[in-house]
Order: C-alpha cells, then structure tokens, then sequence
C-alpha cells in the first residue's frame, strides 16, 4: 500500500493542477458569509482530493471545508482545505494552495501543502522531517522580533467580533520588521518552516486551515502553541507558531492586549 504522505502528495498535487486550469476563468462565486467566498472550483478540487483519499482510505474519515466525504468514526481523519485563498483565487491574486492533512488518534502525522502558482510542495511526516520541493527545510535563527518577519491573516468574522487580531496586528506591526497579511494561513505556516517568515499569529482558523502547517513548523524545528504557550490544538480558536527562539517575545507581546 503507498504511504499515507504519498497520497496525500497526489492529492494536493491533482488539486493544483485544477487550480491552474481555471485561475483567471473563474465563473461562479458564491457567499458562505459576508465576505466568505467560494468558487466552483473550490468544489471542484475538493471532490478530487476526496476521491483520491477514498480510493485508497475507504475506511477513513474527512473533515473537508466544503463538507464532502463521509464521517465513519475512525481513528483516521484527513483535513482537507482545497483552495486556501479563495479571495486571492477569485481576484486573479497569484497565492493559494491545497492543504491536506492526516490525524490519527488526535494526532496529525502527516501533512502536504502545494502552492501551485510557485510550485512549491510542502511535505511532513511525523518524525521524519520536512521538506520542500524534495529538499529538507528548518526554521529561521532569526532571534530579536526587530529582526523578525512575520506572517498573519484576520478571519471572515473579523467586523462582527472583539477579538479580531487587530490589536495585536498595532503591536506586532510597532515591533517587528515587518508583518505580510497574504491571507493564506496553510502557506503562512509553511514560509514559517522554511524561514521565509520568523513567525505567525492568527485567530479564528479551523483545523483544514492549520493541521498541515502546524506539522510541516514542527519537524522543520519550530514551535507551534496557543497565544499563552500552551500546547496547541488543530480545534484551537489561536495559534502561535515560530523558529522557537522568538517565541517567548511574541507571546509577551500578545499579552499586551
């Protein structure tokens, strides 16, 4: 049987493809909230991550953004985002990607990523590393938040609620060397383990947005925890997630307010 992470690969990989047949030639959008969006394409690259999964897995549990597949009360879950940056994707913005993730037990153990505008796949299994593009990654050794660049993003509720990141976006933006909002969490997380970013914050996510990225951070040597620095959790409303060594400066500074 091919390894979890080698389907998972397929997978991300299948949706990308998709993705890029129809980036610019976007015909339907529709509204889950307000502001957030969905495309046919979103379903479309969904229903092949879900079939790829299935074929292989019949016997395991999806947990997708769109609610496609079936929920079988097994100790496998895959997460499935299949078009993280679907606001960048309808606006011809070139940065969005697929996530897929496996939990097992309550515990993610392996993880794909793939940003197909820059061709870039991110892959991690449980204690085997992280990797991109084939290549093995680890985190920044950036260690002073003025040195630091960091990544965040603000949810789809962020007018309808108090605790939307803004004031921690004032703080961060004061203190860092900088702050992107590229709103797309899944590859937020991954330029964190490859060093790109020295560190991400965001509130209101939801495991498919995370579950890769959070796994991909921590075999590439980072830290990933809530606002406090307790141990962090894909259900989890916050995540913090650093090179580790910028983690005791940010979790002060997100104590601020």
């Amino acid at each position: 049987m091919p390894s979890f992470l080698e389907i998972a690969t397929k997978a991300v990989l299948a949706s990308g493809e998709i993705q890029m047949a129809r980036f610019g030639r976007v015909e339907k959008v529709d509204y889950k909230g307000e502001i957030n969006l969905v495309t046919e394409v979103d379903h479309q690259c969904e229903a092949e991550v879900v079939s790829i999964l299935q074929s292989e897995f019949p016997s395991h549990d999806i947990l997708a953004e769109e609610g496609s597949g079936p929920r079988k009360d097994s100790d496998y879950k895959w997460m499935i985002d299949p078009l993280d940056g679907t606001t960048n994707f309808a606006h011809g913005y070139p940065l969005f990607c697929t996530s897929v993730a496996l939990e097992y037990k309550g515990e993610i153990i392996a993880g794909a990523v793939y940003e197909p505008n820059l061709k870039e796949l991110f892959l991690a299994e449980k204690g085997g590393g992280a990797t991109r593009n084939g290549e093995k990654i680890s985190v920044s050794t950036v260690k002073e938040l003025k040195r630091a660049l960091l990544g965040t993003g603000f949810a789809y509720n962020v007018a309808q609620v108090k605790e939307n990141n803004l004031n921690h976006f004032h703080n961060f933006i004061l203190n860092a060397q900088a702050v992107r909002r590229d709103g797309v969490a899944a590859v937020d997380l991954c330029y964190t383990a490859m060093g790109r970013f020295d560190g991400f914050w965001e509130l209101n996510l939801f495991p498919w947005d995370v579950a890769a990225g959070c796994l991909i951070i921590k075999e590439a040597g980072g830290e990933v925890t809530d606002f406090s620095g307790r141990a962090f959790s894909v259900y989890s409303k916050e995540i913090l997630a650093s090179n580790g060594a910028l983690h005791p400066s940010m979790i002060k500074l997100l104590k601020l307010s």
